[in-house]
């Protein structure tokens, strides 16, 4: 990670050639995939890499060609704006509407509407699927410091050194590794029995099907008895404002959310971060994703995202 020029500016370097904006845009997928689990929303990483970029081309080519490694600069100056973000973003949820929960993705793969051709997206702008995108971890990230996530998602997850990481967040080595041990005890903290793939699908199903029929006993037969269901409108879509708990108090929430759907809305099963979710579409739109935390064969969490501005990935065209 380290480099003759910080992210700021540049000394002086000679004889390396200038690599210019082509020779560093193979750098793009890895920056959507750090600022999207360093924020949780996927249109931050991608105004967070644009800005990268910019910063990157308003350099001249004598500085640019001082930098010994334009991915470290890069990976380094992307996190540094994710931290100042999340420091920002933790003062906008203050008066965020409701909870806030962080923004979901599809598959990439699968067809949202049907048509294939539909569906146009860059490979350099997917993020990879897997568990460090759980609904579940992201959430768990929200409860970390901005330092304590910076830091555990660069070392647990990219695997970068803790004095690469101490240069990126301008800490010691000693300081870095204490961020992630302590955002590492959270996640263990919240860590849960992994249900078999096959078998989340199952209960999903079964939970889709019987929602479908409004039958009340079904529901709470899937639901565990301290379930939880949260709800994310930013003011901007109708739902409940405040978390729903229990079984019984969520299974007949959502059987009234079932009296209530209109004529044109299908349910869909689809894959949400990686794993085993449901869709709500009205006219080909997608107005709602829910995903879900499945332990012991019980769903244990719910996650209802209807803010429209967090479900742009979700409807092609």
């Amino acid at each position: 990670m380290t480099s003759q020029s910080g992210p700021d500016g540049a000394d002086s370097g000679r004889g390396r050639p200038d690599p210019g904006l082509d020779g560093v845009m193979g750098e793009r997928r890895h920056l959507i995939n750090l600022a999207y689990r360093l924020l949780g929303s996927l249109a931050d990483a991608e105004d967070v890499v644009q800005e990268t970029y910019s910063r990157w081309c308003a350099m001249s080519a004598h500085q640019r060609q001082a930098i010994e490694s334009p991915g470290a600069w890069l990976t380094t100056v992307a996190s540094r704006i994710c931290l100042n973000m999340l420091g920002a973003a933790r003062a906008r949820r203050e008066t965020y509407v409701g909870e806030w929960i962080p923004e979901p993705l599809p598959d990439r793969t699968e067809q949202l509407s049907g048509r294939p051709e539909d569906i146009t997206v860059d490979p350099a702008d997917q993020v990879t699927l897997d568990e460090s995108v759980s609904m579940a971890f992201l959430v768990v990230l929200e409860s970390m410091t901005p330092a304590e996530r910076v830091a555990f998602i660069l070392h647990d997850v990219f695997r970068y050194s803790f004095a690469e990481v101490a240069q990126i967040v301008g800490r010691t080595p000693a300081a870095c590794r204490q961020l992630a041990s302590s955002a590492r005890r959270r996640v263990r903290a919240s860590d849960a029995p992994a249900t078999p793939a096959a078998r989340q699908a199952a209960i999903i199903r079964d939970f889709k099907a019987a929602w479908e029929a409004r039958d009340i006993d079904a529901l709470i037969g899937l639901l565990d008895p301290k379930v939880t269901a949260i709800a994310d409108g930013g003011g901007l879509a109708v739902t409940f404002l405040r978390p729903i708990e229990g079984g019984e108090q969520v299974a007949r929430a959502w059987v009234e959310i079932a009296r209530r759907v209109p004529a044109n809305m299908r349910f869909l099963e689809r894959t949400v971060n990686g794993q085993h979710g449901l869709v709500a579409q009205q006219d080909g739109v997608t107005v709602t994703v829910f995903a879900f935390e499945v332990t012991c064969d019980r769903i244990k969490r719910i996650w209802a995202v209807r803010n429209p501005e967090k479900l742009r990935p979700w409807t092609p065209g």
